[in-house]
Formats: C-alpha cells, sequence, structure tokens
C-alpha cells in the first residue's frame, strides 16, 4: 500500500472507489450550500453532479479539491478530504464547531472525511493516510504550513461499542491520536485535534 495525492492522474481510481463503494457524495458535503433534503435528493437522484463538480476542482487543481489516496497497485482502497481550513467554511459552522475560536486559519488544513473500501477497513489504511498528512501539507503549503486539523468523533468513555462505519467518516479520536495529534479544543464528543507540522530546515 502506498499513499498518493489526488490528481487528473489518479483521478479515475478515485471515481472507481466511491462507485465501488456506494458512496454518491463524492466528497461534496462540506461544499453543498443547500438544505439538507437538497442534498440528500441530489445524493440519490444525480450523484453524478457532486462527481463532476469534484472532478472539475482536481482537473483546475483546486485547493478545495485535494486529498489523499491509499492505493494497491492502481487500486484506490481508501481516501482522505485534506484541504486549507478557509476553504472548508461549512465544516466550522456545524453545531459543535461553531463557538469554537480555533485562531487564524493561515496554514492549517482540515481533514474532512475518510472513505475506505469495505474489505479493507480495519487494515491500517485510515492510518496511513492520516500519517502521510503533514508531509503533503508541507509539500503544497511549503513554510507557511502551520497544522493539520482533524474533526473525529471522541471517545466519551461513556459506550464501549465500536462505531459503526457510517458514524466514523470523519475518523475516531484513538485514530487520531495514535498518529500524534492531540486535542485543542471542542467538547469530549466532538474533539478538534490537530498535529503540529514540523519545520524543515
Amino acid at each position: 500500500m502506498r499513499v498518493v495525492a489526488l490528481d487528473e492522474a489518479t483521478a479515475p481510481a478515485w471515481q472507481a472507489l466511491f462507485e465501488r463503494c456506494g458512496s454518491p457524495c463524492f466528497c461534496r458535503y462540506w461544499h453543498f450550500e443547500g438544505k439538507k433534503s437538497d442534498w440528500l435528493e441530489r445524493c440519490a437522484l444525480r450523484p453524478e453532479e457532486n462527481r463532476d463538480e469534484q472532478l472539475a476542482l482536481v482537473r483546475g487543481g483546486a485547493l478545495e479539491g485535494r486529498g489523499l489516496l491509499a492505493m494497491e497497485d492502481a487500486t484506490a482502497i481508501g481516501w482522505m478530504k485534506l484541504a486549507p481550513r478557509a476553504r472548508l467554511p461549512k465544516l466550522r459552522r456545524q453545531g459543535a464547531y461553531r463557538p469554537l475560536d480555533l485562531g487564524p486559519d493561515e496554514g492549517v488544513w482540515s481533514i474532512g472525511c475518510l472513505l475506505v473500501q469495505p474489505d479493507r477497513r480495519s487494515h491500517g489504511v485510515a492510518r496511513a493516510l492520516v500519517a502521510a498528512s503533514p508531509g503533503y501539507v508541507r509539500d503544497w503549503a511549503g513554510p507557511g504550513a502551520r497544522a493539520v486539523e482533524a474533526y473525529p468523533r471522541g471517545d466519551t468513555g461513556i459506550s464501549p461499542h465500536r462505531l459503526h462505519d457510517e458514524e466514523a467518516w470523519v475518523g475516531t479520536q484513538r485514530l487520531f491520536e495514535s498518529c500524534g495529534f492531540v486535542r485543542v479544543s471542542g467538547e469530549p464528543a466532538y474533539p478538534v485535534m490537530q498535529k503540529v507540522i514540523e519545520v524543515i530546515e
């Protein structure tokens, strides 16, 4: 398994992953500004609009279209959205995060979601994607890169059950802790976690 950036060359593998997983969002949720009912209708009836929007961003090199793929040979088995926090304002408007002061956006990149092929889950795919994120942000943002930020489901200690896959699409607190992220803000159930990007001289 290797981790690569989403670009025009890897876009067909990215599309195939979403189609195999039956995921009609094609990573457009954080950019859709309509009502929830409109989003659900679009995903149910017109998923190609989501796909085409994301592919257009990839072709245009837009920062909000960035992300990482976990590849086995030519097949994508995992995806992680990774974009500048400033390009994902909807994420910060969610109820749990709206009142938080997380400081300036400059240099902070957000992990928006994770998607792993069902038969490859619990095999370290998500961890590989998260672990690779600081290096890619450093390459993409240069010396202005400050941190990678995540918004997982927290470990409150109340329920011992493993999260269902549909609950873990933003990752889990334990996943990010295993990759060196620390909680910087947020409620226990909805922590905000960061990993500071080390400066390489």
